[in-house]
């Protein structure tokens, strides 16, 4: 009997090796290979091919999808955010020589401020060096709608959601339930602004006075890309669509916040005619390649055992108090 447990121990000890063996010359090559992605050449994404000849194509659409809430704050699947990811996908399109056209598929309702300004940033870059067509899938809001300022096309699903120019922040007061449970908060700071979004006082009027000013420096700029991009009057704007609100596709294109109306078929066409393709060039989607890293984050992020989670309505971003964002007011609404 002893000797067979020995034997079930020293079968099981040899399996562990072996398993650590190959977990670390897998992590070890995913680390190689990611090294290699700045500078090598290689390519960080892999291409799927929707349209198109297998072989030999006259030239390349490369769909790039921005599906989500825009923020640092989401894992990115080959790059460390989201964010990072969307701007590895643009370089890469940049940088073939094959692609000749890119379309950008959105189906977010915006996020944070600076993120949703980088991919503005990243889009333009790539539209000076080869045709954007954006496409708004069933939501283009706010800060998505600010990163489709870059392409030189934009194509909206006539049912969809869009617009919603405005920057909201948030943050909690519990000022009154503090002192029904009897709390108490001692603040010490180095100057009276040091504490401007204290949850636990009342703000004063000169801190909401220069809160507001900061939305309204935000907002400005928001308004004068979409007034600049959109070639549209911008005293116009402000007093008409950019005060928040969402609206169609449909009224979109009417207020010329959009160039057309149609499916991702019609964007796909736009984008063929802008990059002078012809029926052989490929249609192709750049999507993660799969890494043992990036596999073993799944796993490490999987629920730890049974769990009873009750959802009413979709997963609704949360915002990080103190923060600014381009959000959609129909994501936070309650």
């Amino acid at each position: 009997m002893g000797k067979k447990v020995f034997g079930c121990l020293g079968v099981l000890l040899v399996v562990g090796l072996a398993f650590s063996i190959v977990l670390n010359v897998a992590l070890i090559a995913d680390a190689a290979g990611k090294k290699g992605t700045s500078g090598s050449g290689r390519e960080d994404f892999q291409e799927m091919v929707l349209e198109g000849p297998t072989f030999r194509p006259s030239g390349k659409i490369a769909v790039i999808d921005l599906f989500g809430v825009i923020s640092y704050g989401v894992y990115g699947q080959v790059h460390d955010t989201m964010v990072d990811d969307i701007v590895a996908k643009l370089k890469q399109a940049r940088e073939d020589d094959e692609v000749k056209a890119v379309l950008l598929h959105i189906d977010s309702p915006g996020g944070e401020v600076m993120a949703s300004d980088v991919l503005y940033h990243e889009v333009r870059k790539t539209a000076e060096e080869k045709p954007v067509v954006a496409y708004f899938d069933s939501v283009a809001a706010s800060g998505a709608y600010y990163a489709a300022m870059g392409a030189d096309t934009i194509v909206a699903n006539e049912l969809c959601i869009t617009a919603s120019i405005g920057v909201i922040m948030q943050t909690i007061n519990v000022e009154q339930l503090a002192a029904k449970v009897g709390v108490s908060a001692l603040t010490f700071k180095s100057g009276k602004m040091k504490d401007l979004l204290n949850p636990a006082r009342t703000p004063t009027p000169e801190e909401m006075a220069y809160v507001q000013a900061l939305i309204d420096e935000t907002y400005a700029k928001f308004v004068g890309i979409v007034a600049r991009e959109r070639q549209l009057d911008e005293a116009q704007l402000r007093a008409e669509l950019a005060d928040g609100r969402i609206v169609s596709g449909k009224t979109a294109k009417a207020a010329g916040l959009v160039d057309e109306t149609g499916y991702f078929e019609d964007a796909v066409e736009a984008a063929r005619e802008a990059g002078g393709l012809d029926d052989q060039a490929q249609v192709v989607r750049l999507l993660a390649p799969f890494t043992f890293s990036a596999f073993l984050r799944t796993l490490s992020e999987a629920p730890k055992g049974p769990t009873l989670r009750i959802q009413l309505g979709p997963e609704l971003p949360q915002m990080e108090a103190g923060k600014l964002y381009f959000l959609s007011p129909h994501v936070y609404g309650r």
